[in-house]
């Protein structure tokens, strides 16, 4: 295990109508020990208060996941995209070359709770793209956001897969990175990793040839990440 990631120790940014967790350096947040890991650069957990959001802005060569916990998020680019990514789906933007897109709270009345995720891309300079889809549970580890879209994912432009876990209370799961490096956010739940306690927005971090038992205490949704060793 290369190391735990509590919630408590993640970067914070309040601006009243936005309040987020910053798992790895962002913006005004910088910290030499949690830079990303391998091509995941960015998990910002947002909460957005009614009727706001993030203004029109520019990206490029960004692989862009937005992964909608509660409430919607209204999304619009300069490709004519125009959508309300409503909880339990899962957006992804392919920046690409360039695109202006902005993000909001689809609700005045209700907080929208989202997590924001940037994989850097395999291959620069590629065409804008847009997939919004619901990813339905089969099993405890269901990919949702994979290479080459399998098992109807969402594909993404980097050898990288994003898997969503869910386990009932009492449920026992084993993961193993292989040769590959592994992160695993968790959403929501409480459970014991070998003997390690973590709950709602702990994350841990894999090594290469690692493996770890994560024994459920609560019901848990979490995010596996299946990354390569070279970004």
């Amino acid at each position: 295990m290369k190391y735990i990631r509590k919630a408590e120790d993640r970067g914070r940014v309040n601006l009243g109508w936005l309040k987020s967790n910053h798992s790895f350096s962002f913006g005004h947040y910088y910290d030499p020990k949690h830079m990303g890991i391998s091509a995941l650069r960015v998990i910002n957990d947002d909460l957005v208060m009614p009727g706001k959001g993030f203004g029109t802005h520019g990206h490029k060569d960004m692989e862009i996941i937005s992964y909608v916990i509660e409430g919607a998020l209204e999304h619009q680019d300069s490709t004519g995209n125009k959508f309300v990514v409503p909880a339990g789906e899962v957006q992804r933007m392919s920046a690409g070359s360039g695109i202006m897109h902005s993000e909001y709270n689809a609700s005045k009345t209700d907080n929208v709770h989202f997590l924001q995720i940037w994989i850097q891309p395999k291959v620069n300079g590629v065409k804008p793209s847009y997939e919004q889809k619901k990813v339905v549970q089969k099993g405890a580890l269901t990919p949702i956001v994979t290479p080459n879209g399998i098992k109807g994912s969402l594909s993404i432009n980097q050898d990288a897969s994003l898997y969503r876990l869910v386990l009932n209370k009492n449920d026992s799961f084993d993961l193993k990175t292989k040769k590959r490096l592994g992160y695993l956010h968790f959403i929501k739940g409480e459970a014991m990793i070998d003997g390690n306690y973590v709950e709602t927005g702990d994350a841990i971090a894999l090594n290469a040839k690692d493996a770890i038992n994560i024994k459920a205490l609560t019901e848990i949704e979490a995010l596996w990440f299946d990354l390569p060793q070279s970004k």
